[in-house]
């Protein structure tokens, strides 16, 4: 009988032994959320059913955007670079450079899908495109948040939900994560801040991303698997950068720009502009004027302006009934948003007494044509001066630990320039007073105007107009000759489209590609040969053919005493 009690008192120990531990193992678990009632998430559906339903039609840059390399105007040479860094078996980084509007972002995701469709390329159908614009992506300093390379959610942060309330810290994704295997976009990846550069940097070279927490244990048993091997192994990160910006090469860091190679989209001229600007017209319906679209590309610094100024064009049509934009309706818009004209390229109709045509570079790698004019007047001897108007006169170099001011390199050119014609022409310029003067109000630096100050100065001192159909660059010495400039390919384009015959460039910078490129190109590289093309019969020495012989022949020396024309191929005397 007492063993009976026993037992049946052990029983009902253990039941209620069984019942505490359950209730307490309950009590340790996180309460689940309580469940939406079925009718409000009905009703939240319904209402983002109706929300999608509704849209507006899409706008004209949105119907203008390119969806085939056709479409992407004027970046032939841009595109076909940037295959050839993408398509390939071992694709490359790439740092694309050039002003707003033009095409960069399109271009890079057409190219993925060229790549593609490549047997050998390392892109695939998953391969994907992940787009930021670098002047957006907040981060936290402390790892709490970031979009880009990714961060840890520990425990004690806000919305750690049930792993979180078991101790658990979680890694979340960024960007460099999603684009794994395909291609991580950056747009205007020169705002980047230095310390997300630095952490790039960082996943560019090791193609993972780590994470750390001091919560994270590999001995901690609520932790589950995958999370450990993320912060075993980190998160793979295997993609190919493509980063545009519009600054300058050498604002960017130098850690950055040796691992990328470096491609640029030139800015887009009038033709190109006027070609975007009438398709932008035709894909809305409308008809345009040929004078209307030469107006809106006049006043278009990209693409996308040239499209906006049509598009508020057609809509001041449409207000108005009427299916054809007029000049008058791309004048208001003009007048109306403040849009400034762009420098048009035009070469003068006309000779006149010292005048000269320069080229030259703006920042955004356009080309240009400048007008430089000369006036020299008797003075006292050796009491002549030299003016300069339309130049840059001081610049400030920034040493890092010291700041050092010089005189500019364009008022450099000039002396220069006067100081080889006293040296090597026998011309008495200091018994002169010499004014050179740029017209335009835009500041000019570098030495790259000196024979075209050259050209100018001869026709002012000898009352001598010269060739108005010749435009050129490059830099005189003090002894007379003539060295090599940048940004000549862009020169030249400016010279071909404002109209030259004509064009000198220092005999340094010849590539045979220039043959092609619509305009007679002449090497030189003496101050004789200058004159001698720009005032045939002017001076002595030798003038070099138009460049139709290959670049590695040897240029053709000057015979002391020689006529012009005694050097000279047939070539050369036609293009004179």
């Amino acid at each position: 009988m007492d063993w009976t009690i026993l037992l049946i008192q052990f029983g009902v120990m253990a039941v209620v032994g069984l019942i505490v531990y359950l209730h307490n193992k309950k009590a340790r678990q996180p309460q689940a959320a309580p469940l939406i009632k079925p009718k409000q998430n009905v009703q939240e559906l319904q209402k983002l059913s109706r929300m999608r339903a509704r849209r507006l039609n899409v706008p004209l840059s949105e119907l203008t955007r390119p969806t085939r390399f056709e479409d992407i105007i004027g970046q032939e040479e841009g595109i076909r670079a940037l295959k050839a860094a993408l398509c390939g078996p071992n694709p490359q980084h790439v740092l694309l450079y050039g002003p707003p509007g033009i095409g960069k972002t399109c271009a890079a995701r057409l190219v993925l899908e060229e790549a593609k469709k490549r047997p050998d390329s390392p892109f695939n159908a998953e391969s994907q495109f992940v787009e930021m614009d670098a002047t957006c992506i907040r981060f936290d300093e402390r790892a709490i948040a970031d979009p880009l390379i990714g961060s840890v959610h520990d425990p004690i942060y806000q919305g750690a939900g049930a792993l979180g309330a078991q101790g658990v810290p979680q890694p979340k994704p960024g960007a460099v994560t999603r684009a794994h295997c395909g291609i991580l976009f950056l747009d205007e990846i020169g705002e980047l801040h230095p310390l997300q550069m630095n952490k790039l940097l960082k996943v560019l070279e090791d193609r993972y991303v780590r994470f750390d927490s001091a919560y994270y244990s590999p001995d901690n048993p609520n932790i589950p698997q995958h999370i450990h091997d993320i912060f075993q192994h980190g998160l793979p990160a295997d993609f190919r950068l493509v980063g545009a910006t519009t600054r300058r090469p050498e604002e960017l860091p130098p850690a950055l720009r040796s691992r990328c190679m470096e491609l640029f989209f030139r800015p887009l001229g009038q033709k190109e502009l006027e070609q975007i600007a009438s398709g932008a017209a035709a894909r809305a319906d409308f008809s345009m004027e040929e004078e209307a679209v030469r107006h809106a590309a006049l006043h278009a610094q990209s693409g996308r302006d040239a499209v906006n100024i049509v598009q508020l064009a057609c809509g001041a049509a449409y207000d108005e009934g009427r299916k054809a934009v007029s000049c008058a309706d791309v004048d208001w818009v003009i007048r109306i948003c403040n849009y400034a004209p762009r420098a048009e390229l035009t070469m003068p109709k006309t000779p006149r007494v010292g005048a000269a045509n320069a080229l030259a570079v703006a920042g955004a790698g356009q080309g240009m044509v400048l007008e430089i004019e000369c006036a020299a007047t008797p003075a006292e001897p050796h009491a002549g001066t030299l003016t300069l108007n339309g130049i840059v006169d001081e610049e400030e170099l920034d040493l890092r630990d010291r700041k050092l001011r010089r005189k500019s390199m364009a008022r450099g050119s000039a002396e220069n320039v006067v100081s080889a014609f006293e040296n090597h022409m026998g011309i008495d310029c200091g018994s002169l007073h010499i004014r050179f003067n740029i017209p335009g109000g835009v500041p000019v630096d570098g030495p790259s105007a000196g024979v075209a100050l050259a050209v100018a100065l001869y026709s002012a001192c000898t009352g001598r107009a010269a060739d108005h159909t010749l435009a050129s660059t490059g830099e005189v010495t003090i002894s007379g000759d003539v060295r090599p400039v940048g940004g000549v390919r862009e020169k030249i384009q400016a010279a071909a489209e404002a109209g030259a015959a004509r064009v000198l460039i220092p005999l340094a910078n010849w590539e045979d590609s220039y043959t092609a490129m619509g305009v007679t190109v002449i090497p030189v590289e003496t101050l004789d040969q200058v004159v001698a093309l720009a005032f045939p019969g002017a001076a002595r020495g030798a003038a070099p053919a138009a460049k139709e012989r290959p670049a590695r022949q040897e240029p053709l020396s000057a015979a002391p005493g020689a006529a012009v024309g005694e050097h000279m191929t047939a070539s050369a005397q036609e293009s004179l």
